[in-house]
């Protein structure tokens, strides 16, 4: 039975989603590969130990120079970006201290519906969590700052509804918002590196997202805090037919809740609003 059909959940079940990747893996000769791996893997157990996360009882797939995982749906997310990934950054730092090729990790988190089959997690959660890491941004800090071995990338609904809201452990004034577009996603992500109060977004990445698409398009995840209907605007064809007590609206787009149309009196004209 897969994960859409446990406890009668159609879809999935919403769980937190890390996808962990290895920077300059391609570059490595197989001896590092094997001491980076080994090293990775030992700091992501350490992590998810120092919030309560024991080995087997979360979903976790290699993927070569990466891990990707999708924990209980009762883990607090709160714990996950705030003590998890300072564990993550203390380990990466005992290990790399004295090394000459230091183990350097791109980290990209979200949350939302997840699948698991025969073969695997899906899930839109799951495809934005690996975009957000393998993200050109992201990359190109990585490229840029040599000095930085952990970068965290959070989703924008993970972000407001999470991050925001503070923790121990937690930084969010230490995230920045940058433009991912890759594929089908066009979305705003955030940008941490531990011990940093911004990350070294340069650019055009450092820029405020676009009007109105602050808060990103969420992919794969709920609303965020702070959405709320978005001005219409100029432009379409607009006809409206008023008969009795029934308005039939046409070339109209409604952005946020709508709860109806008041029928009222214009002053002066008798007409319907």
């Amino acid at each position: 039975m897969s994960s859409a059909e446990v406890n009668g959940v159609a879809g999935g079940i919403h769980r937190f989603v890390v996808f962990g990747d290895i920077c300059g893996s391609g570059t490595l000769g197989m001896a590092e590969k094997e001491l980076h791996r080994a090293a990775m893997y030992a700091a992501f157990d350490e992590a998810y130990g120092s919030v309560g996360v024991e080995p087997g009882t979360f979903h976790q797939e290699d993927r070569g120079d990466g891990i990707l995982a999708a924990l209980r749906p009762d883990v607090p997310p709160t714990l996950m970006v705030g003590r998890w990934i300072d564990t993550l950054y203390e380990s990466l730092r005992a290990h790399n201290t004295g090394r000459g090729r230091r183990l350097r990790l791109r980290i990209g988190m979200n949350a939302g519906l997840v699948a698991q089959d025969g073969h695997g997690l899906v899930g839109r959660a799951v495809d934005l969590a690996a975009r957000l890491c393998d993200s050109a941004p992201a990359k190109r800090l990585m490229a840029e700052n040599q000095e930085v071995d952990l970068l965290v990338v959070v989703s924008d609904w993970l972000y407001g509804n999470v991050v925001a809201e503070g923790g121990r452990y937690v930084e969010p004034t230490h995230y920045r918002p940058a433009r991912i577009r890759s594929k089908e996603t066009d979305e705003t992500a955030w940008f941490h590196v531990p011990r940093r109060t911004a990350p070294p977004l340069t650019g055009a990445e450092g820029e405020p997202p676009a009007p109105g698409r602050e808060r990103g398009s969420r992919t794969g995840v709920g609303p965020s805090r702070g959405d709320g209907p978005t001005p219409l605007t100029g432009g379409g064809n607009r006809t409206y037919h008023i008969g009795g007590d029934v308005l039939d609206v046409h070339g109209n787009t409604f952005h946020g809740d709508f709860t109806g149309i008041r029928k009222g009196t214009v002053a002066g004209a008798g007409e319907p609003e």
